[in-house]
């Protein structure tokens, strides 16, 4: 036996997992998830299943942010926001592939990206390097009163601000992308 299990600890729990379909964690992100994919419009994309696992205890809703760490917004800190999801219910193990554009999702959550209400796509362009895309998850102990506004990069602000004080684990998954030539 370990020694915590001597002592009459309970073992850790497993840490909270994401997986984003379609590409290992740190792989490239396939096109049909991007700007790039044929018959897109301009900062949509098809988006792609996420899961979680290991949802730690008290966990009353979730946060997803995908951004693009690569893109300095404005001369500012902020980098580009691709995708953020709020109060997903803490029943939920994850989100389907290809999630509908609008506001609110059909389990209460909301969503918006620079592009609008909608997943945005990767989209680094061609020439320059591929970019950094993360997605993270925030398991919270409470769901979160913030509305979303016009501008995706005040809505997001809004959430993080929402969560401090609130965050019972976080998990990551990255890709990388950039347009074909």
């Amino acid at each position: 036996p370990t020694a915590a299990q001597q002592r009459g600890a309970a073992p850790a729990a497993p840490a909270m997992t994401l997986t984003v379909e379609g590409f290992p964690d740190g792989g490239d992100v396939p096109v049909r998830y991007s700007q790039a994919a044929p018959g897109v419009a301009t900062g949509e994309g098809l988006s792609p299943a996420i899961s979680w696992t290991n949802v730690p205890a008290g966990t009353q809703s979730f946060f997803l942010n995908m951004h693009d760490m690569d893109l300095a917004r404005n001369k500012t800190t902020d980098d580009q926001a691709h995708w953020v999801v709020w109060n997903i219910p803490s029943t939920a193990a994850g989100l389907p592939e290809g999630v509908p554009k609008g506001p609110k999702l059909a389990d209460g959550a909301f969503q918006i990206s620079a592009t609008g209400q909608m997943y945005r796509g990767p989209g680094a362009g061609a020439n320059g390097p591929k970019h950094h895309y993360v997605f993270e998850l925030y398991a919270l102990d409470t769901t979160i009163d913030v509305q979303p506004t016009a501008d995706a990069f005040e809505t997001r602000a809004n959430v993080m601000k929402a969560i401090q004080g609130h965050i019972l684990a976080k998990a990551v998954y990255g890709g990388l992308f950039r347009r074909p030539q």
